[in-house]
C-alpha cells in the first residue's frame, strides 16, 4: 500500500508540482537564476570573508550543502541511473534549473519572515512566512509536523543506515558499534545548538566536498575522450532516442525528477530553515547564495557521480545493485580497490553532515510548535539519537517509503504557499533588482518600504544612513512597478 501511494505521489503529483510550479516561478522572474548567475559567484566570495558575531551567509550555505550533498548525491544517483538509465541524469538537470528558482524564492521569503532570538540569532523558514505571511498558523503547524517526521526523524534513520553498511561492506566494521560511534558524536555536536552545528559544518563541508569532486575529476580526466560521448547519450536516453535505453524515457523522468529532489530539495522547504539563520543586508542575497547551492549540488556533484558511474564500464543497462554499490565498484573498476574505501569514507562524511542539518530543521519545526521547551528539546535529541543507533542495526525499506510520502507532502505544502506569496517574492526580487540597476553593489533592505507585511523589527531595523521611498509612493509601489 505504501508503495502504491508513493508511486502515484512521488511519480505523478510531485512531478507536476515541482516542474510545473518551477517552471512557472522560472519564467514569470525572468529566468532569474540565469540572470543573478554571475552574481552567484560574486555573493559566495563576499560570504567567505564575511565576519559577524551570528551565523554568517557562508556559513548558512555551508549547513545547507551539509544537507544537500549527502547519500543522494551517491546512493541516489546510481539508482537514478540503475532504474533509469543515463537520461535520469538528465532530468536531474531539469529539476535543479528550474528548481534553483523554487529555492531562490522560498530561501528569500525564509529571510524575510525570519524572527529574531536575540544574541544574533535567528529562526524561520517556510511554517514562519505561512503564518507570518499567509496568517495560517495551522497551516504552519502542519508543515512543521511533515518537516520533523520527514527529516528530523526519517531521514536520520535512513542516512545512518546508509553509512553504517558501507563502513561495512568496505571495512568490515560491525554496524551496531559504528551506530553507536556516530550517535556520540552527534550527540556532542547537538548540545552546542546552531552555532556548533554551523560551526562543524564549516569546516566539514568544503573537505568531504573538495575532495570527492578531486576523485571524480580523477576518473572524468583518465577517460576524457568519451565524455562528449557521454553526455550525448545522456540527452538522447532522456528522450528515448539511444536504442540502448529507449524503454527507459518514463523510468528516466520520474527517477530523474524524484532522486533530483531528494538531491537538491529545491522547493521542499528544508533549506530555507537554515537560509533564515544568516544575518544578512537584503533577503535577497540568501535567495541567490542557495540558489547557488542547488547548482552546486545538482551540477556539479551529482554529474561527477554520474559521470564517474557511466564512464567505468562497470555500468551495464540491467545493473542489480542499490546504488552505493554501483558508485563504489565504478570507482574501484577505475583506480583500484581504494576506490570502494574512498567512497565509503566519502559517505560517512557527506552521511554526519546531513544529520546534522536534518536534525536542525526537527528543532526548528519543535521551536515552531513549543516555543522554547528544553524538556522537549532534550526529549527530541534522544529519539534522534535512538534513531540514529537504530536505523544503523535495521532494514528501513518501510521507513524509507514512508518518508517519500512525507517529502511529498511536505513540497505540496510549501510550493502551495510559494505560489500564495509568489507577488511578495516578486516585490523583494524588483526592490533588489532595482538597487543593482541604480549601481549599489550591495542593495540594503529597508523595511519601511514593507510595513504592510508582518516582519520583525528586531530581525529587520531600520539601518542608519537608509533612506525610505517618498512619502507619495504607495507601500505596494514595487508591485505595481
Amino acid at each position: 500500500m505504501l508503495e502504491l501511494i508513493n508511486n502515484f505521489l512521488s511519480g505523478k503529483v510531485l512531478i507536476v508540482l515541482i516542474v510545473g510550479l518551477g517552471g512557472y516561478f522560472t519564467v514569470r522572474s525572468r529566468f532569474v537564476q540565469l540572470r543573478h548567475f554571475p552574481r552567484m559567484f560574486g555573493v559566495f566570495r563576499e560570504a567567505i570573508t564575511q565576519k559577524t558575531g551570528q551565523v554568517s551567509s557562508f556559513q548558512a550555505l555551508m549547513l545547507s550543502l551539509a544537507g544537500r550533498v549527502g547519500a543522494g548525491n551517491i546512493a541516489g544517483v546510481g539508482l537514478a541511473v540503475t532504474l533509469g538509465g543515463p537520461g535520469a541524469v538528465f532530468w536531474m538537470w531539469v529539476t535543479a534549473l528550474i528548481g534553483m528558482s523554487s529555492s531562490f524564492f522560498e530561501c528569500s521569503l525564509g529571510q524575510l519572515y525570519k524572527r529574531s532570538e536575540g544574541n544574533g540569532l535567528y529562526r524561520g523558514g517556510p511554517a514562519y512566512y505561512i503564518q507570518h505571511g499567509l496568517g495560517k498558523r495551522g497551516w504552519g503547524m502542519l508543515f512543521s509536523v511533515l518537516l520533523l517526521l520527514t527529516f528530523g526523524f526519517a531521514f536520520n534513520g535512513l542516512q545512518s543506515h546508509a553509512v553504517t553498511h558501507s563502513l561495512n561492506d568496505a571495512f568490515g566494521l560491525p554496524t551496531q558499534y559504528t551506530g553507536l560511534a556516530l550517535a556520540v558524536l552527534l550527540g556532542l555536536v547537538f548540545l552546542g545548538g546552531i552555532k556548533r552545528i554551523a560551526a562543524v559544518a564549516d569546516l566539514l563541508v568544503p573537505v568531504k566536498t573538495l575532495a570527492y569532486i578531486g576523485v571524480t575529476l580523477f576518473v572524468i580526466i583518465v577517460q576524457i575522450e568519451h565524455v562528449p560521448a557521454m553526455l550525448l547519450t545522456i540527452v538522447k536516453s532522456a528522450f528515448g532516442l539511444d536504442p540502448a535505453f529507449g524503454g527507459l524515457i518514463g523510468s528516466a523522468i520520474v527517477m530523474g525528477v524524484k532522486r533530483g529532489v531528494f538531491a537538491n530539495e529545491a522547493g521542499l522547504g528544508s533549506a530555507p530553515n537554515v537560509a533564515a539563520v544568516a544575518e544578512v543586508k537584503h533577503p535577497i542575497e540568501q535567495g541567490v547564495v542557495q540558489a547557488f547551492s542547488v547548482f552546486l549540488d545538482t551540477f556539479v556533484i551529482c554529474t561527477c557521480t554520474a559521470l564517474l558511474i557511466l564512464l567505468s564500464g562497470f555500468y551495464t543497462p540491467g545493473f542489480e545493485g542499490d546504488g552505493i554499490a554501483l558508485t563504489q565498484n565504478s570507482l574501484a573498476a577505475v583506480v583500484g580497490e581504494w576506490g570502494r574505501v574512498f567512497v565509503s569514507v566519502a559517505l560517512s562524511l557527506f552521511v554526519f553532515t546531513s544529520i546534522l542539518y536534518n536534525y536542525y530543521l526537527g528543532e526548528n519545526s519543535l521551536h515552531f510548535l513549543w516555543g522554547k521547551n528544553r524538556a522537549v528539546l532534550m526529549t527530541y535529541r534522544v529519539v534522534v539519537l535512538g534513531l540514529i543507533y537504530w536505523g544503523s542495526v535495521q532494514n528501513l525499506e518501510t521507513v524509507f517509503a514512508f518518508a517519500d510520502i512525507t517529502m511529498t507532502l511536505l513540497a505540496f505544502v510549501n510550493l502551495i504557499a510559494l505560489a500564495l506569496l509568489f507577488k511578495v517574492g516578486l516585490r523583494l526580487m524588483r526592490d533588489y533588482d532595482n538597487q543593482v540597476k541604480a549601481g549599489i553593489a550591495n542593495p540594503v533592505f529597508d523595511p519601511r518600504q514593507f510595513a504592510d507585511l508582518d516582519l520583525d523589527p528586531q530581525a529587520w531595523p531600520v539601518r542608519s544612513g537608509v533612506d525610505s521611498a517618498p512619502a507619495s509612493l504607495p507601500h505596494n509601489a514595487a508591485v505595481q512597478r
